[in-house]
């Protein structure tokens, strides 16, 4: 099907492109979200006429989109989950849970905006990229813990299962070592006075 773009689509084209799409993307993504219009001769003319129009309101959702953007790209956002020993998550963090995580914080972001491949389902500090418009994205970093302590650690660069290995190493150690200066294993005897 070929349709005229009214804002620009990734991997497709700019404001006022003729592309030939397949017809359930067309029918199914770009027409019901105002995307764009089938290219018949009288959508292409009435384009034309309303270009400056479109064109407009397309600047100004980007601007929008790049004020949301300036005030969170970089930012961190705290995420507390229960996880295993191993820092395997009972569960795991989606799209959903990272667009609830920025609006706690005050800021729209929808849903569809974050752009999440796999489930995160690992404790530490990921960066997740939020695309905002078509021309505008941004990164946030979410910091996913078992308690506030341990997300401060986190984000002070403290790779917290590593730690924990590393002291229950220590302690394993500092055991042993008891055991053997103690002479574990070995009888006392007693005697009667």
């Amino acid at each position: 099907m070929k349709v005229v773009l009214l804002e620009r689509v990734e991997n497709l084209g700019a404001i006022g492109d003729v592309v030939t799409v397949k017809d359930g993307f067309a029918r199914n993504f770009l027409l019901p979200r105002d995307k764009a219009r089938r290219a018949t001769s009288a959508n292409l003319k009435a384009f034309e006429v309303e270009r400056a129009a479109i064109e407009a309101r397309n600047e100004k959702n980007k601007a929008e989109a790049q004020k949301v953007a300036d005030k969170i790209d970089g930012q961190t956002y705290v995420m507390i989950r229960q996880a295993g020993e191993t820092g395997q998550l009972y569960g795991s963090v989606a799209g959903r849970d990272v667009a609830e995580a920025v609006q706690a914080s005050g800021t729209k972001v929808e849903r569809s905006q974050v752009i999440l491949n796999t489930a995160i389902k690992t404790l530490g500090v990921h960066e997740v990229p939020v695309r905002l418009h078509a021309e505008v994205s941004a990164v946030v970093k979410i910091n996913i813990a078992r308690s506030e302590d341990e997300a401060e650690r986190q984000a002070a660069g403290e790779d917290v299962i590593a730690s924990q290995f590393s002291d229950e190493r220590a302690a394993a150690e500092e055991a042993a070592k008891d055991m053997l200066a103690g002479g574990a294993g070995q009888q006392e005897s007693y005697e009667d006075a």
